[in-house]
């Protein structure tokens, strides 16, 4: 099942005209991505009901704000946790506009990311953009938390490199419908928390040691976390 986060149009992007689509695994990359979003969507992935604990996951999958690894960092992912009785959300975010065909686009990319300041211009517009879905990401959920068998105050968000980037600032901006009862950034994009709630959400931060983006990112994270008294996990 796949649900429209925004039925009347996402704020913000309603004259994007690019075509969402799937990039198949090819040489210059080895898993399916998804590119060119601009209707988020959430595809939903419920557990045995026999299983279920009550707890819901919105997954965030990664790929520097220009694809969704949609597949390591998204449906296995809801799948793992289904497994454990979890319903588990995989949430299409707003992407940078990328070219349709598919070596222009690894091109394109390849610029991009070589390119700070290139990067910067292009997501000045877009962070506020996906820190909007993945908010209204946790609204649908608990709006329909009865009819999926959730606790509305069980739904966490848990995301992966750029989609760590959208959990951590959902962690931090949020209203009371859309505030993480839990949040997972897993080796996050940088990050600048510029404040952290005085009823923020518990975090949990896992990275691997040599990848010094995500050691960059996390560290302070899980610093300012503890530093203003709230429950912070970091595994490295």
């Amino acid at each position: 099942m796949i649900i429209p986060i925004w039925p009347n149009g996402a704020p913000g992007s309603e004259d994007w005209t690019q075509q969402e689509q799937i990039t198949p695994p090819s040489a210059a990359r080895n898993i399916p991505v998804v590119r060119n979003v601009t209707q988020p969507t959430l595809t939903v992935y419920l557990p045995d009901p026999q299983r279920a604990t009550g707890m819901a996951v919105v997954i965030c999958p990664g790929g520097a704000y220009h694809l969704l690894a949609i597949e390591h960092e998204g449906t296995q992912v809801a799948q793992w946790l289904n497994e454990r009785g979890i319903a588990a959300f995989v949430l299409r975010y707003r992407l940078i506009q990328t070219a349709v065909d598919d070596a222009e686009f690894e091109q394109q990319m390849r610029e991009t990311m070589a390119d700070r300041s290139r990067l910067a211009l292009l997501t000045k517009t877009l962070f506020p953009m996906i820190i909007a879905d993945g908010n209204q990401a946790l609204r649908i959920v608990r709006q329909y938390a009865t009819e999926w068998n959730i606790a509305p105050n069980r739904v966490g968000i848990v995301g992966f490199s750029a989609g760590g980037f959208v959990a951590a600032n959902v962690a931090t901006q949020y209203d009371p419908e859309s505030r993480p009862d839990f949040a997972a950034p897993i080796y996050s994009a940088p990050l600048a928390i510029e404040h952290i709630p005085a009823d923020a959400p518990p975090l949990f931060i896992a990275l691997a040691s040599n990848d010094q983006m995500a050691v960059q990112s996390s560290i302070p994270l899980y610093t300012a976390w503890q530093a203003t008294g709230h429950s912070a996990e970091l595994h490295i």
